[in-house]
């Protein structure tokens, strides 16, 4: 058997139906695809490759998916600590982004971005941000897969004028990408406080139309629900059902305050959750119920939304944080078991970007977007379960190798398409603007 690369590690973790734990497994990669997967012993007798790499005391993984972002903020990372998510917002994040988000904004805010997800392990990203052809753009070059959100907002910003501007840019950015093997387009109005009504009409109309995802802010915190309640006498989960937004192709990012019966229809209506628990927790937007979401058959995905209220996008250390606090919510151990919370970050992640069929585990077929870690460092050692460790105990300097579609991104835990010196430079620059 001839294959293009051969990567041999300690363990495999596929995340497949058995949430398996392959130990020492090669994994065969043809035209960017996995094309075997077999026990070592067998692939060093029947393979022949081009390539080989080898890497001992390694798990891999499949690419993480980080499933909402605000990739850019990451120039405003730190610019505003410690506030609730009002005062945070109105006083400070829309002002400072009025006066600087341009497209040398997000450039730079972007391939910042772009540099710590893949270093920590992340193949893919939804955004939800200002100029979104340019975080396609910046992230296509990087060699990277994101879902670009074609932003919604009622309000005039630098980048659109009204609705209808909004519209047009995002419709010209879904023709751009339509067909790229990389970069896809969705719909990111970005709550039910910030759209009115007609926009979301007209979202889920095109939606239909183009195939594509809705990606938004709902039920992030109690005020919310509070403010829709007064205002228009619903609350926001039951407007976006009345508008015909919940299912399948919807992405509801936070939902921390849940009735049972809300979580009924989330479940009834294949409606996607995403969990940002860091985040969450940093702006004291409440507890998303993840256990019963589950336990209700919700797909139920994780984000470490922006770097200005994480304060980071590390997507294993967001897979701690969720099972951890998951369990605390629930009062059960049992909630939230480590298969789960690497499901949540890999294949119910492509699930909610309606990517499944394309990655999200390592299974026969798929993109070979790929992820190896290094787990002989002191605190992911003994090792006795890879899964446990991995969750509960690694950290994105871990992750030494990262390959998407097949092409290695990150060697030897260094970027292979990003100039890292640059980007950091860049980024210091915009603080002494900002910070004047």
């Amino acid at each position: 058997m001839h294959t293009e690369l051969l990567i041999h590690a300690d363990w495999v973790l596929p995340v497949d139906t058995a949430d398996s734990t392959l130990e020492h497994h090669s994994l065969c990669v043809d035209r960017g695809r996995i094309s075997a997967l077999m026990p070592r012993a067998e692939a060093e007798q029947q393979v022949e490759a081009l390539r080989i790499v080898d890497l001992p005391g390694h798990a891999l993984i499949p690419g993480l998916i980080n499933a909402h972002t605000h990739a850019a903020m990451t120039l405003l990372r730190g610019l505003a600590d410690d506030l609730p998510l009002m005062t945070w917002l109105h006083e400070h994040i829309w002002p400072a982004e009025g006066r600087w988000v341009d497209t040398e904004f997000v450039a730079d805010g972007t391939r910042l971005a772009v540099l710590e997800m893949l270093r920590g392990g992340i193949t893919c990203f939804n955004d939800m941000y200002f100029y979104p052809e340019v975080t396609a753009r910046i992230t296509a070059e990087a060699g990277m897969r994101a879902l670009a959100g074609m932003i919604v907002v009622d309000f005039p910003t630098r980048y659109a004028q009204d609705a209808d501007d909004y519209f047009r840019r995002g419709l010209e950015l879904n023709q751009q990408y339509r067909d790229h093997p990389l970069v896809r387009t969705g719909f990111a109005p970005h709550s039910t406080y910030a759209v009115s009504e007609e926009p979301l009409a007209r979202v889920r109309t095109l939606s239909d139309e183009l195939e594509v995802q809705v990606h938004t802010h709902l039920h992030e915190t109690r005020d919310e629900v509070v403010q829709s309640l007064r205002t228009h006498g619903e609350r926001p989960l039951a407007r976006l059902d009345r508008l015909g937004l919940l299912g399948p192709s919807l992405i509801a990012v936070h939902m921390t305050q849940l009735e049972d019966d809300e979580i009924a229809r989330v479940a009834e209506t294949g409606t996607h959750v995403i969990h940002c628990p860091e985040s969450n927790m940093k702006l004291a937007s409440g507890f998303c119920p993840v256990a019963r979401l589950l336990d209700a058959g919700v797909n139920v995905a994780l984000g470490t939304d922006g770097a200005a209220s994480n304060n980071d996008l590390n997507l294993l250390a967001e897979m701690r944080t969720a099972a951890l606090l998951a369990k605390g919510v629930a009062g059960s151990a049992a909630a939230v078991p480590a298969e789960t919370a690497l499901r949540m970050a890999t294949l119910n992640g492509a699930k909610a970007l309606g990517i499944d069929d394309e990655t999200g585990s390592l299974e026969l077929g798929k993109a070979a977007d790929i992820v190896a870690l290094d787990l002989r460092n002191p605190h992911t050692q003994p090792l006795y379960h890879a899964c446990s460790q991995m969750v509960y105990a690694a950290s994105s300097n871990q992750v030494s190798q990262v390959w998407i579609a097949g092409q290695q991104v990150i060697r030897d835990h260094e970027p292979v398409t990003l100039s890292a010196p640059a980007i950091l430079e860049a980024a210091q620059g915009w603080r002494w603007r900002i910070d004047q």
